[in-house]
C-alpha cells in the first residue's frame, strides 16, 4: 500500500523494519488522504542530513487534491487552505511577500522538513489517523535530527507536545499559536518566524532560506 523505496537515509529507522507501517496500513483503509504514493514525500525530498529547519504540521489536509505530503503545502493549482492563507500573511508582513502558489516544496529542497505528525488521515476526517501509530515514526524522525543543531517551528499545542525533548539550549525552537483562523490572532501573527530562522541559520554560518519564491 505504502511506498517505501524512495526514503533514502530515512529507510533504516526502525519504524521501517519492525512491522509498525504494516500495522498502519491494516488500520489505514483504502480511503485516504493523501496518496499512499505520496505519503512519505516530505522524508523522501529532504533527506536527514540536508535538514535544517523542520517545521510540524498535525496530519494531512482532509480535502481530496490538497494534501500531497508536505506540511502545509499544496499543489500549485489548488486554493490556499485558510490555515496557509495566514501563513503567508505571515510570511508577507515578516520578508515583504509570499510565494505565487501554495507549493512549499521549493521550502523542501533548501532543508525545510514539512513533517505531518501524522502522514495519512481518512478522507473529510480531520485528525481520523491521529492515534493509528504514526507518532512512532514523528519521534524516530526528531531523534535522528538530533545529532547537530537545527531549527524547529513549532506552530500550535500539538506540535510542541510532540517536539518536547527538543533542547532549546542547543536548537532554534520557536513555539507559537497555530496559523489556524481560531488561533492565529493569539500569537502567530507578528511571530516573525521566517526572518528568525534566517537570523539564526546565519549565525550557525549556514545559507538562508528563501521563503519567498523558487
Amino acid at each position: 500500500m505504502f511506498e517505501t523505496d524512495r526514503l533514502g537515509d530515512w529507510a533504516d529507522l526502525p519504524f521501517f523494519k519492525d512491522g509498525s507501517l504494516d500495522q498502519i496500513a491494516k488500520l489505514a483503509g483504502a480511503d485516504i488522504l493523501p496518496p499512499p504514493d505520496q505519503t512519505f514525500a516530505a522524508l523522501e525530498r529532504t533527506q536527514a542530513k540536508d535538514t535544517r529547519v523542520i517545521i510540524l504540521g498535525q496530519d494531512p489536509y482532509p480535502t481530496p487534491g490538497h494534501a500531497h505530503g508536505f506540511a502545509f503545502s499544496v499543489t500549485p493549482k489548488t486554493p490556499l487552505p485558510k490555515s496557509l492563507i495566514n501563513i503567508f500573511k505571515e510570511l508577507a508582513a515578516d520578508m515583504g511577500r509570499a510565494p505565487q502558489n501554495g507549493d512549499l516544496r521549493f521550502w523542501a529542497d533548501q532543508g525545510v522538513l514539512l513533517l505531518n505528525t501524522a502522514l495519512s488521515v481518512p478522507r473529510g476526517d480531520t485528525g481520523g489517523h491521529a492515534k493509528l501509530g504514526w507518532d512512532r515514526l514523528t519521534a524516530q524522525v526528531l531523534a535522528r535530527l538530533a545529532s547537530k543543531p537545527r531549527a524547529y517551528v513549532l506552530w500550535g499545542k500539538h506540535a510542541q507536545t510532540v517536539a518536547r525533548n527538543v533542547s532549546p539550549d542547543k536548537n532554534l525552537v520557536i513555539a507559537t499559536a497555530h496559523p489556524s483562523p481560531l488561533s492565529a490572532y493569539r500569537g502567530f501573527f507578528g511571530s516573525k518566524p521566517f526572518s528568525t530562522v534566517n537570523k539564526w541559520l546565519k549565525g550557525q554560518g549556514e545559507t538562508e532560506i528563501n521563503w519567498t519564491g523558487p
